[in-house]
């Protein structure tokens, strides 16, 4: 029996998609797909849809190289050659080229292609279909990407590296994570990438430390600490607990105290503690989805006295997990709701 959709990993899409929720983020940017009309009509029908739903009212800037069935047998670079030379025409602040899995299987030499057109370009490998997926193309989008990156020293700010750009509550995430730092008086100096302009990326070897989305980009923490001497943090935090570790954390890699910051979350967390009060004792069946965390769900049961058990009210986490404190009160007024209908 085939698999539920609600039951496959988020992580399974397409490369192309995967490398476009980052590329598309660049606000002056255009993006190029070296491949058939169908790989972006249905990548930006997507993000478009995505976006609308996320209330931006925007569409992705992405060009088609239009490879058709002669271009399979007879290869496309003059196709992307020309496609490049029109883009550049617009004068974005700086053109992505993306590979599909047309162009990947027939070899076409996407990389040698634009160093010989006379069009600056950032390549990103996103031939799917040869063994990839979704994260897998955010990483190779942020390790291209990450080209455009000086080195400089160390100034005491911090940067946060591969948001999850499609999903809903990525604002509310990143005001959570906002919200922590300034509480050690630390700031976020880029969102790589996220909503900036393509000259932004050029501070990128300036932070005193990198924030990764989740621990599925440490070969990108790995790589951009090898290059800028810049260390990381695996992920964004996640409950109550892990909250007060992000802290304690960033301080130390800072070099700022952090027990005033520890000191003020743990009371934020109490007083949370005493609004959701009225789900002592509630019980809930948690919803077995794609992600799960135990260390979480204890914390739910000591702290908020919720009752797990195979009778009560159908529940579920969200996927990715809710970050820091903040989203741990969002869960908890969805699930007040499920629990009052």
């Amino acid at each position: 029996m085939k698999n539920w959709p609600t039951n496959s990993s988020r992580t399974e899409g397409c490369t192309l998609t995967g490398a476009l929720s980052v590329s598309t983020s660049i606000a002056d940017g255009l993006t190029i797909i070296h491949g058939p009309d169908g790989c972006v009509h249905h990548n930006a029908s997507l993000l478009h849809a995505l976006w609308h739903e996320n209330e931006e009212g925007l569409f992705p800037r992405i060009y088609s190289t239009s490879m058709t069935e002669a271009d399979v047998v007879f290869g496309g670079e003059e196709r992307l050659v020309e496609t490049l030379h029109a883009a550049n025409r617009l004068h974005p602040g700086v053109i992505c080229v993306l590979s599909s899995c047309v162009a990947a299987v027939i070899g076409d030499d996407v990389s040698t292609v634009c160093d010989t057109a006379g069009v600056q370009a950032v390549v990103i490998t996103t031939g799917g279909f040869l063994g990839g997926g979704f994260s897998r193309g955010v990483s190779e989008a942020l390790l291209a990407l990450s080209s455009l990156g000086r080195k400089g020293e160390g100034n005491g700010t911090v940067n946060l590296i591969g948001e999850k750009n499609l999903e809903y509550e990525a604002e509310a995430n990143y005001e959570e994570v906002n919200r922590l730092l300034a509480l050690l008086g630390a700031k976020v100096q880029l969102r790589f990438v996220r909503k900036i302009p393509a000259h932004a990326i050029s501070s990128l070897g300036s932070a005193s430390l990198n924030i990764l989305r989740d621990p599925s980009l440490t070969d990108v923490g790995r790589a951009l600490e090898a290059r800028f001497k810049t260390p990381y943090l695996s992920a964004f935090p996640v409950g109550l607990g892990g909250t007060l570790a992000f802290l304690q954390d960033v301080g130390e890699i800072l070099g700022i105290e952090s027990t005033d910051a520890i000191n003020c979350e743990e009371r934020y967390q109490k007083n949370l503690a005493v609004s959701f009060s009225d789900l002592d004792g509630s019980a809930i069946t948690l919803d077995r989805g794609p992600v799960t965390s135990h260390v979480l769900i204890d914390e739910l049961q000591e702290s908020f006295g919720l009752v797990f058990t195979d009778q009560g009210i159908p529940v579920r986490l969200p996927d990715p997990l809710p970050v820091g404190t903040a989203g741990l009160s969002r869960l908890l007024h969805r699930w007040r709701r499920a629990c009052r209908a």
